[in-house]
């Protein structure tokens, strides 16, 4: 799909179709999600009453589909087989959370095939990308299966309140669409960011508080492959410091997260309410709150990385990275502050 040409029409209508497909899917599959896949209330859990999830199955759905057509009827002149390996991935991996959702996986099986996955779209990364010169590729390429296992996971564990992953996959994706836009990603990568961008807004009216349904982890995890693979894309194009800034406030809370745990000995595999957004919470922050500050976090941060995107100076990047890591925890402080 050639965006230099027709971008704004034809990426409105990718948002448009992967959005309607979305929202018919969700009302189609919700009778089979009530009577199979109800979430019940847990001590990680944000709800009090059990409510359907696996929304991720017609998000995934949508995304997949609207890309693949995207690219049938409008080759971008990218490489095709590539990206189907990476929407392959991406559906097996929704195989992998369905059936965890339904099913509850233990944990090693899990990470075993969510590290199959993430090393599929690795393989399929071009050869010749590079994020690191210095390094070794084969260095490079297992880091890169590391931080992906982790990214897949960290989206998948901050997806803990109704629209959090809404805020933050529409604003990423949003800038990742900017940046293919400004030539920083391929024309395939851009109609994918696209697409997920879309779906997700189809799936937000169910997800707006108080939720009628969940993504599941059939969502999370795959749509945190899907990021992770552009953000990668991204970074491998010579632009590290947009690519660390899109995501910079999943980055920083889960990770922070997990640190602070290990720091006192608890088991983080183990389900927990100790994300930053999770104590707001439990503090008494309304939910559309803690939603509006991340969201507004992230819009900042979409800015900071197109700047970075228009100008490649070395200071100007250092200082914007500096610039989203004062936002994102001046939100994390706020969130651990909270006495509403």
């Amino acid at each position: 799909m050639n965006f230099g040409s027709i971008g704004g029409i034809a990426g409105l209508w990718v948002v448009i179709a992967a959005a309607v497909l979305c929202a018919v899917l969700i009302v189609l599959l919700q009778p089979w999600l009530k009577r199979y896949a109800l979430a019940r209330p847990n001590r990680r859990s944000s709800h009090r009453e059990p409510t359907p999830q696996g929304g991720g199955i017609a998000v995934m759905a949508a995304a997949i589909v609207v890309i693949t057509a995207a690219i049938v009827l409008a080759p971008s002149g990218g490489d095709p087989a590539r990206l189907a390996v990476v929407l392959a991935a991406a559906a097996g991996l929704a195989i992998v959370g369905v059936t965890d959702d339904i099913y509850a996986l233990e944990v090693i099986p899990r990470l075993l095939l969510q590290a199959i996955a993430v090393g599929v779209v690795i393989a399929a990364l071009p050869p010749e990308l590079r994020i690191f010169h210095v390094m070794p590729w084969w260095i490079e390429r297992a880091l890169l299966l590391l931080s992906g296992l982790w990214f897949v996971n960290l989206v998948n564990f901050m997806d803990g309140i109704d629209w959090m992953t809404v805020a933050e996959t529409v604003p990423v994706s949003a800038g990742l669409v900017l940046a293919g836009l400004m030539g920083a990603l391929p024309s395939d990568a851009t109609v994918a960011a696209l697409a997920l961008g879309g779906a997700m807004l189809g799936f937000a009216p169910f997800n707006r508080p108080v939720a009628k349904l969940f993504l599941g982890d059939v969502g999370s995890l795959p749509i945190g492959l899907l990021l992770g693979w552009l953000l990668v894309l991204l970074a491998g194009g010579g632009h590290i410091a947009a690519a660390l800034l899109l995501p910079l406030y999943y980055l920083a809370d889960a990770t922070v997260t997990m640190l602070r745990r290990l720091a006192k000995g608890e088991q983080v595999l183990r389900a927990h309410r100790s994300h930053f957004y999770q104590r707001a919470m439990d503090a008494g922050f309304p939910v559309y709150g803690i939603i509006a500050r991340v969201f507004a976090v992230n819009a900042a941060l979409v800015a900071l990385a197109m700047l970075t995107l228009s100008r490649p100076v070395m200071w100007l990047h250092i200082g914007a990275l500096i610039a989203g890591a004062a936002l994102v925890g001046a939100l994390l402080w706020s969130f651990s502050r909270s006495k509403h």
